[in-house]
């Protein structure tokens, strides 16, 4: 479920993605190796005469991962580039169990993809969304083991067109 909504502040989307975790990542985790997804959203404005025009994007990364010593999981949700040395501006939340988890990572609410300088009035957009797996953010030697499985592919992606808004 994708649910985009204008405010007087911008535009806002809230997600609620269905996906299991295929057994293979799962082991991974259980191994302690951390998992990247990555939630992505463009604003594009439509044209008739070219291709649409890109106006905003937004990304958003959430990394899962298990904590062998203290048996839980924890979830980081960053706005910017997660790396081995600095989680940045991040949220960060521990479950219990892999369920509570996985159910901290489906859902994405009420997060800002837009401001409202960004829309144009009289103007038809549409928002792209997309949310997968980032594969490069893997060790490199199961980077290179996943290719060309199918089992590592968690991927889902939507776009929903907006009507043209009256002037702010």
């Amino acid at each position: 479920m994708l649910r985009i909504e204008r405010q007087d502040d911008g535009l806002w989307l809230t997600a609620q993605l269905r996906f299991d975790l295929p057994n293979v990542v799962e082991d991974a985790l259980n191994k302690g190796i951390p998992i990247i997804f990555v939630a992505e959203a463009d604003l594009l404005r439509e044209r008739w005469y070219w291709s649409n025009k890109k106006v905003t994007s937004a990304k958003r990364r959430i990394r899962l991962a298990y904590q062998p010593l203290t048996r839980r999981w924890r979830v980081n949700m960053d706005a910017g580039e997660i790396s081995a040395t600095s989680l940045g501006l991040a949220l960060n939340q521990t479950f219990d169990s892999l369920p509570d988890a996985l159910s901290s990572v489906r859902r994405i609410s009420h997060w800002k993809v837009a401001e409202v300088t960004d829309i144009e009035a009289d103007s038809r957009h549409s928002v792209g969304f997309r949310f997968y797996l980032d594969l490069t953010q893997l060790p490199r030697p199961l980077q290179i083991g996943t290719l060309g499985q199918s089992d590592w592919s968690i991927s889902f992606s939507s776009t929903q067109t907006l009507g043209a808004a009256s002037a702010p």
